[in-house]
């Protein structure tokens, strides 16, 4: 078939298929407002393809805070502002508690004192913990293998947010036969399976089951048990499948989070400086350990504030209901795709005073104490919040404190510190360059 006939069928067979959609969500009575899809394309054109959570916050302003939005010729329902996501994945956890079929995913699952970019260093850092807990080993900081493991992650992390990646979602069928960053994505997948099962398939060989000295140990113990939940559960593809998203959860977010942590206190010197008087009060010049943290208010309310004004995970990732369920007044029928936007409760005026300003007394009380806030979850809420959320702030507590108690960060001379967020599937702070002057 001639290759314009062929694409022109193709257009309209989708025409044809997203009419008949539009025809069925029409007999949906109650479902949610939102503005109207062109054939095909749905709202894609409506949307900031780099930080669609801008548009979602824009179109609430308009339909409210539950919506409708059509990526291509799926429907998707936001939910926006604090009081609506906690309703949904609190109230109405059980039912929202389902992941929605999302192409991608699922194809996924198979010199000294001079200037630096720290990025490579807190990435490693940070990756070091983790593979510690599945390894029981740590890589130094120039190690081919972990800087190739950053690298594909960190990689994946950008193009999941490119406008080839919203295309293969949005018509998979057609779009995984046409070049584009999903085929990248694949490959650095395959590469990361690669290394799992060469770690695996070694520890398998050394396993003592009387001495497991990780996850993975553990988890090969279990296979051996014999039960039925160890051919169910315990096989080969879940165990590459749960250590690759350990990776990415316990790699990119808090090493990103601690980015955003220098550059603010480098932003805001005076900030830097009351952290600093309040490490050095409580404690003074010993290695900073947990149980500080219940005497550190104003450090626990800008590392809170820090994780707010960041706002790594603005979108999180997607729920679907188990069941059709009437929510706030709309028909959302079971497996539509619901994005609980975090960030409209991370900058729910109703809850923080200075919502889009870098503000640590939003954590704290009059008399100088922490308060929390219940809008606060960047994590997210319900049963589908990170399962690496205790860690995540055990980390963050230590690392920034340490970082604080030994150096003094700052800018170079007349650099502009900019605080908008690069782009990427999550909100990272874009390259700078730091001066870290000792405190020693």
């Amino acid at each position: 078939m001639d290759p314009i006939a062929l694409l022109v069928s193709v257009v309209v067979i989708l025409f044809l298929v997203n009419a008949f959609k539009n025809q069925k969500r029409g007999n949906y009575k109650n479902f949610p407002p939102g503005p109207r899809p062109l054939p095909i394309i749905g709202n894609v054109h409506q949307m900031d393809i780099d930080k669609p959570y801008r548009t979602f916050m824009e179109l609430a302003k308009e339909y409210g805070t539950v919506f409708s939005f059509h990526l291509g010729m799926s429907k998707t329902i936001v939910l926006c502002g604090y009081e609506t996501l906690k309703d949904a994945l609190l109230n109405h956890a059980e039912i929202f508690s389902e992941r929605p079929d999302t192409p991608m995913f699922t194809a996924t699952s198979k010199g000294h004192g001079k200037p630096f970019d720290n990025a490579t260093n807190i990435n490693a850092a940070v990756t070091n913990i983790i593979v510690s807990i599945l390894l029981s080993k740590r890589f130094d900081y120039e190690d081919p293998t972990i800087l190739q493991l950053m690298g594909l992650f960190n990689q994946n992390v950008k193009l999941f947010s490119s406008p080839a990646v919203v295309l293969y979602n949005s018509y998979p069928s057609l779009a995984k036969w046409l070049p584009g960053a999903h085929e990248k994505i694949l490959e650095n997948v395959k590469g990361l399976e690669d290394f799992i099962k060469a770690t695996f398939t070694k520890q398998k060989q050394e396993l003592d089951i009387n001495d497991q000295r990780n996850l993975i140990d553990a988890f090969l113990a279990k296979q051996q048990e014999g039960k039925t939940e160890s051919t169910n559960y315990f096989h080969n593809e879940n165990l590459i499948s749960l250590v690759v998203d350990l990776f990415g959860a316990g790699m990119e977010t808090t090493s990103t989070t601690l980015r955003w942590a220098i550059l603010l206190m480098m932003k805001y010197p005076e900030i830097q400086q009351k952290v600093q008087s309040e490490i050095e009060q409580v404690i003074g010049s010993t290695h900073p350990q947990m149980e500080h943290r219940k005497q550190m208010p104003y450090t626990d309310a800008v590392i809170h504030e820090i994780m707010r004004f960041g706002d790594i995970a603005p979108a999180a990732v997607p729920h679907s209901p188990t069941q059709d369920i009437t929510f706030r007044g709309y028909f959302i029928p079971k497996g539509t795709t619901v994005v609980a936007l975090l960030h409209s409760a991370l900058r729910d005026k109703a809850y923080f005073e200075k919502p889009y300003e870098f503000y640590p007394e939003h954590f704290l009380d009059s008399a100088g104490n922490f308060k929390k806030n219940e809008a606060f979850i960047p994590f997210s809420i319900g049963k589908r919040s990170c399962a690496g959320e205790t860690l995540a702030k055990m980390e963050l507590f230590l690392f920034f404190t340490s970082l604080l108690q030994n150096f003094t960060f700052h800018s170079t001379p007349d650099a502009e510190l900019d605080l908008t967020p690069t782009l990427g599937a999550t909100n990272a702070p874009k390259p700078y360059e730091i001066c870290a002057v000792s405190r020693r």
